[in-house]
């Protein structure tokens, strides 16, 4: 399946609807099944990769996924990370800074950020990720989106305001940081990521809006993914079926869409780009298991998915039966 879903990337057809994630797809479950916590998981190479490893080996989904967060790129530029020991995912103490103004083409010459942080801890999981379970599924490397990692970096609020006030200063900040994200999925790739995956929630369509989508975080998105090594899929949340055309415009090779998207619709749209989704992670995946989840992945490949991917990154309270039923159904 490894070698399927590679040639499905690099625009080959193939027989098969395969079913697989570019997102953080780890269980507690799995974790346990290890001896370790996702809160102890994030800070050791050998343990993020059996981390991430752990899904494949307890049910055969034939990949895997590094970082378990999408925070390592706002640590290494200065955040202070929250790491909870509940099972949830680490988020931002506090914002870094009270505007995107200071998010220049200086800020980014001071140092040597792809350096910074967990950075080396994490390319060094990929290293032992690849020895580990390489040759048996994929690796994804997870980027957040520029404005994404914006959000974690810069007050909420202040961006909507900005995007009034100060657009210019935003735009810059957002060309800044898709430059820095493109030279942390060139270190991914290297380390023994087969493909990137870009994670645009805070800066979705379904999210911000088509129109601001449109005016800033699109041209950011476009620049990102011109700058990172081939392939990549984008993953948006939230209804982004006005948005379809633009997402198709963006150069990734695939579009990950959620629960919400219109699948037949957006399969209309997107004639050159593979479509991946968009099985419930919560209601579906979480809660409801067993028929539920065979309907769910039959829906989707009956619209025309290219690939059966979860909506969103898992919860890790998803149970590995079910995760068993999404792969066999």
């Amino acid at each position: 399946m490894r070698e399927e879903i590679l040639s499905l990337l690099s625009g080959q057809k193939i027989n098969t609807v395969p079913t697989f994630s570019g997102l953080i797809h780890v269980t507690a479950e799995g974790l346990a099944s290890d001896g370790l916590s996702l809160h102890e998981a994030h800070h050791g190479a050998q343990k993020m990769s059996k981390a991430a490893a752990s899904t494949f080996r307890l049910t055969g989904l034939p990949s895997a996924a590094l970082p378990l967060d999408l925070c390592a790129p706002a640590e290494a530029l200065g955040a202070t990370l929250k790491f909870y020991e509940d099972g949830r995912f680490p988020q931002p103490a506090k914002p870094l800074f009270a505007s995107t103004k200071y998010l220049n083409q200086a800020y980014f010459k001071s140092a040597d950020f792809v350096q910074k942080g967990r950075f080396p801890i994490i390319f060094e999981a990929f290293r032992r990720l690849k020895e580990m379970v390489g040759s048996e599924v994929v690796i994804s490397g997870i980027l957040p989106g520029p404005y994404t990692l914006l959000l974690y970096l810069v007050d909420p609020g202040g961006l909507f305001v900005e995007m009034k006030r100060e657009p210019a200063a935003l735009q810059e900040a957002l060309s800044e940081i898709s430059f820095f994200l493109s030279k942390v999925g060139e270190m991914y790739r290297t380390a023994g990521a087969d493909f990137i995956t870009v994670h645009e929630m805070g800066g979705s369509p379904g999210f911000i809006g088509p129109a601001k989508f449109e005016q800033f975080v699109f041209p950011a998105v476009n620049q990102l993914i011109g700058n990172l090594p081939k392939p990549v899929v984008l993953s948006v949340c939230g209804n982004t079926n006005k948005s379809m055309h633009l997402l198709a415009q963006t150069g990734a090779e695939a579009i990950s869409v959620d629960q919400t998207n219109d699948l037949a619709a957006s399969r209309q749209t997107l004639t050159n780009t593979l479509l991946f989704g968009n099985v419930d992670p919560d209601k579906v995946l979480r809660q409801d298991g067993g028929d539920e989840i065979s309907e769910a992945v039959r829906r989707a490949k009956e619209a025309g998915v290219d690939a059966v991917w979860p909506g969103c990154d898992l919860i890790p309270g998803t149970s590995i039966e079910n995760l068993k039923s999404f792969i066999s159904s």
